[in-house]
């Protein structure tokens, strides 16, 4: 597991060794751990928008002993055939799910650029810059990745998030839908009729979801 010391120290030793100054968001524990909403992750979940940042970050990750493992008993097999599968990274209790362009078929939004939660900078000659995600939008993500705890996770966050907009979420949703997304109706009608067992929610975010599913159908 990593704790947020862990976390800290592996993005100061990154910063060390680039060669140009790079972004990428975060996700998932990573960014849960940002928030204050654990303690500690499996993972460190990032996504790079160019493949020239990740390359360069590949790099630094091999150079401090990372090694590639293959990412089939994480996630979903029928995930890992689509082109945009994650890169999956390991040493010893680190382990780093790294995404380039999108996360499976689901892509930065203009509201994703510019709804930050926090940008964190890790600098020495170079920066490394970490763009934190909204909490609308971990919940969206962690009901993509399907992972082990993801859904714990998401009820983590929506009972700790006191100001979690719902319509926000579901507004993100129909929007990466239209934009391409064929999975993210079905991935998030699950995730909020399991979170229904668990807290109140109102039906009318399911109804907008529902209604859009029967139009593909």
């Amino acid at each position: 597991m990593i704790n947020q010391k862990d976390q800290t120290d592996l993005f100061n030793i990154i910063s060390k060794n680039l060669k140009r100054n790079i972004d990428c968001y975060a996700f998932g524990g990573t960014a849960m751990m940002f928030y204050g909403y654990k303690e500690e992750t499996k993972d460190i979940d990032i996504l790079f928008k160019t493949e020239e940042e990740r390359d360069e970050f590949l790099i630094i990750i091999k150079k401090i002993g990372f090694v590639e493992n293959n990412p089939v008993k994480i996630y979903v097999p029928e995930k890992l055939k689509d082109k945009y599968k994650p890169l999956m990274f390991v040493r010893e209790d680190y382990r780093i799910d790294i995404f380039v362009k999108k996360i499976f078929k689901t892509i930065i939004s203009p509201k994703m650029e510019e709804d930050l939660f926090a940008v964190h900078e890790f600098k020495d000659k170079f920066t490394f810059k970490i763009k934190v995600l909204r909490t609308e939008h971990i919940v969206m993500l962690k009901g993509i990745t399907e992972r082990d705890k993801d859904f714990a996770d998401i009820l983590t966050i929506v009972k700790k998030d006191t100001t979690f907009k719902w319509q926000y979420l579901i507004d993100e949703v129909i929007w990466q839908y239209n934009n391409g997304d064929g999975w993210i109706l079905f991935d998030t009608e699950k995730t909020l009729r399991e979170l229904k067992q668990y807290i109140y929610l109102e039906n009318k975010y399911l109804k907008q979801l529902e209604a859009i599913v029967k139009k593909k159908r």
